[in-house]
């Protein structure tokens, strides 16, 4: 169909109102994606970049990894899940917290049985290895949890033998969990200002999308 022009060569006032009406269908497309995208990262799903090294090897600096924030809602973290949550207060001064050691990586024999007071606003990721009602030690560098030496090729080590133990078990309380960075000798975590209480949980990682050689599921 041929288009019509009125007199002066221009868009007759039908095209004209097509013409406005398709902006303003794609100026709607374009707020909906963006309340959408906004909506999701809210309620479902976040996007978090790795800022240190205390989860290597499992997740490098830069690496970017998905969490699940809506699972929190209907359950409550398990052993060995990766969360991201709010630690609390101290956790981002020196010395670190009300109890463990000032030391970064080092053991100590006053460990955290209970949380250091309030909540810091620095977001931070570790793994699960307690949780409330859970008794946990930590030995050459090994979590012993309810007495039975865990299995965790997932870790790095702490080097030399003692680093980043205490031997006298803890008990975590209900509500609470112990979290530890899987690059042992060189996490700030439980160990040093105690367990995270649930109302300081974020959300659980459950995948990583970068780097692209890195892309999978936890």
């Amino acid at each position: 169909m041929a288009m019509v022009r009125n007199d002066a060569g221009g868009l007759s006032p039908k095209e004209e109102k097509n013409g406005t009406n398709k902006v303003v269908e794609l100026v709607g497309i374009v707020v909906f994606a963006l309340l959408l995208a906004f909506l999701i990262q809210l309620f479902l799903v976040k996007t978090y970049r790795i800022p240190s090294g205390s989860m290597e090897p499992t997740l490098d600096i830069g690496q970017r990894v998905l969490v699940n924030r809506i699972g929190m809602r209907f359950g409550e973290p398990k052993v060995g899940d990766i969360v991201v949550f709010h630690p609390p207060e101290g956790a981002d001064v020196r010395p670190l917290g009300a109890c463990g050691t000032s030391d970064e990586g080092v053991g100590t024999t006053r460990p955290c049985s209970v949380a250091t007071p309030g909540a810091s606003d620095q977001t931070f990721i570790k793994r699960v290895v307690a949780v409330g009602g859970d008794t946990v030690a930590i030995r050459g560098g090994r979590v012993v949890l309810n007495g039975r030496v865990q299995d965790e090729p997932f870790i790095r080590p702490c080097g030399p033998e003692g680093a980043c133990s205490f031997p006298t078990a803890v008990t975590v309380p209900d509500g609470s969990f112990y979290m530890l960075g899987d690059n042992r000798g060189a996490s700030d975590d439980s160990r040093f200002w105690g367990p995270v209480k649930e109302d300081q949980l974020i959300g659980t990682a459950f995948a990583t999308y970068w780097p692209p050689n890195r892309i999978g599921l936890f």
